[in-house]
């Protein structure tokens, strides 16, 4: 059992076992699930996220804000010189393309939300293209990043209404991070500077979607979640630390969730929700 990162990284370093292993061992004492039905489970879960990042196609959003971003941004990947390169392209093709699915009422993991659903498959699966992952060790990332999901729930929270965006993308894209690090072969270590390092970089983000629904800044935002992800990740893999833990970060996003105003936490009552633009569309769309 673990509660926090001080205690999951004190089990992976007594036991010497990866991040992944010590969730497997923690679900199967909390829930009595055998480790079968917790590999299959996450089978599943990866399926799933395959499926929602892979359709590209021109599709109707629930408030038609967003749509057919992801083929516009694939369609310029291989058409024209990028300033990012592939990997990261095709992170934000996919994380771009899952926002979309779930805004298209698509089937999708919410992980840890649906507003940043997008964030985990799409810098996961990027990941593992460039490493040369098999499936296996992709689900060994997904496990590590429900460990750090674990650790969020129970400090703080992954809600935009309690903690804005900060709590939702934030915490997507440290959870992937710290995935990508297992996947890299880093250590317990390197995984949870990755995701200290991921959720700092977002620390204070409001969640201020135009007319309340989960298109507008959320499907950008889980593109550069993703790339956050990414990069975090590769901060930690070269021996990067970071000066605050895992543990004091969390606490830190609480309490700033915490103090935010109301009208920056998923109400739409902020932010660009209520730019002249954000109230036209949500006039439109609602017919107020």
């Amino acid at each position: 059992m673990y509660n926090n990162a001080k205690e999951l990284l004190s089990e992976c370093t007594n036991k010497n076992l990866p991040i992944s292993e010590v969730v497997i061992n923690d679900e199967i004492d909390c829930t009595g699930a055998t480790r079968d039905n917790i590999i299959n489970n996450m089978e599943n879960v990866l399926d799933v996220m395959k499926k929602s990042i892979s359709n590209l196609e021109e599709k109707g959003t629930m408030g038609g804000i967003i749509g057919g971003e992801a083929r516009k941004l694939d369609e310029y990947l291989k058409n024209k010189k990028t300033i990012c390169g592939n990997s990261i392209n095709k992170a934000m093709i996919r994380a771009l393309a899952g926002a979309e699915h779930n805004a298209s009422m698509g089937r999708i993991c919410a992980a840890p939300t649906a507003g940043s659903s997008g964030i985990i498959p799409a810098s996961i699966i990027t990941g593992a293209e460039q490493l040369g992952c098999n499936d296996e060790t992709i689900i060994r990332g997904l496990l590590t990043a429900a460990g750090i999901g674990k650790i969020i729930i129970q400090n703080a929270t992954v809600s935009g209404a309690e903690g804005g965006c900060q709590a939702e993308c934030g915490s997507a894209a440290a959870m992937a991070a710290a995935g990508l690090v297992e996947m890299a072969g880093g250590t317990p270590e390197m995984c949870l500077i990755a995701a200290t390092i991921a959720l700092k970089n977002v620390m204070g983000l409001i969640c201020d979607p135009i007319a309340g629904l989960v298109e507008s800044p959320c499907s950008k935002r889980n593109s550069s979640g993703a790339v956050n992800a990414m990069t975090s990740a590769e901060l930690a893999l070269s021996g990067i630390l970071s000066v605050v833990n895992f543990d004091e970060t969390v606490e830190a996003m609480y309490s700033v969730g915490r103090l935010m105003h109301p009208n920056l936490k998923e109400t739409a009552l902020g932010g660009i929700a209520v730019t002249e633009t954000g109230v036209k569309l949500s006039r439109k769309i609602h017919g107020a």
